[in-house]
């Protein structure tokens, strides 16, 4: 018997699911046109985007919070961009001290302002961390948005808006997760870059 897996079984099944699975997102462009909507218009008001995410969620959440932070396409000015995964000393503390529940709810209750975007990202959608720091978002008056997969979780019922991955796979969901957010990213970049352009040759007349 061999131990080699079987490439069709492995890597063909993968692509033809990546491929149906980027397919489906077609349906939900108008979705996501709101979403980049609400980030560009947070940012261009001097606002913040903060993301959250547990696991493979919680490195997306890095993922995109760098490339607004740093760049994306463009040379452009940094973006306020912060995600709430990375402060090890926070995480363990607020975990410590009122539950791992609570990690992203709290700082949310610290950070988050009327007209920032709070971004949760979760492949169940039900993760309690990311639906609790939701709902706080949304009490402070904050834009709420998940990413989640084919049911939407509870976070479809917590956020403003939700994109659900037509999958019930992990992998393949959080491959969604990362196309929505780099078109996220480009289009929040974009507007950003128009507008400064635009008062550079105002003021340059």
């Amino acid at each position: 018997m061999s131990l080699t897996p079987n490439r069709s079984q492995v890597f063909h099944n993968a692509i033809t699911e990546h491929l149906a699975v980027i397919e489906g997102i077609f349906a939900q462009q108008t979705l996501l046109e709101r979403i980049a909507g609400e980030l560009s218009r947070a940012i261009l008001d001097g606002k913040k985007v903060l993301w959250c995410g547990n696991g493979g969620s919680a490195a997306d959440s890095q993922h995109l919070a760098a490339e607004l932070m740093g760049r994306f396409r463009r040379e452009r000015r940094g973006l306020p961009s912060i995600a709430l995964t990375t402060d090890t000393s926070i995480l363990t503390a607020i975990g410590n001290d009122y539950g791992y529940e609570k990690i992203f709810q709290r700082q949310v209750e610290a950070l988050c302002s009327t007209g920032d975007v709070v971004v949760g990202i979760s492949t169940s959608g039900n993760s309690k961390n990311v639906c609790a720091a939701l709902e706080t978002a949304r009490q402070s008056g904050a834009f709420t948005v998940a990413l989640t997969g084919e049911t939407g979780g509870l976070m479809a019922k917590i956020a403003d808006a939700c994109i659900c991955i037509p999958s019930k796979d992990t992998a393949r969901i959080q491959e969604g997760h990362i196309l929505c957010g780099h078109m996220l990213c480009d289009w929040v970049e974009l507007a950003v870059c128009e507008r400064d352009q635009t008062q550079m040759q105002g003021q340059s007349r």
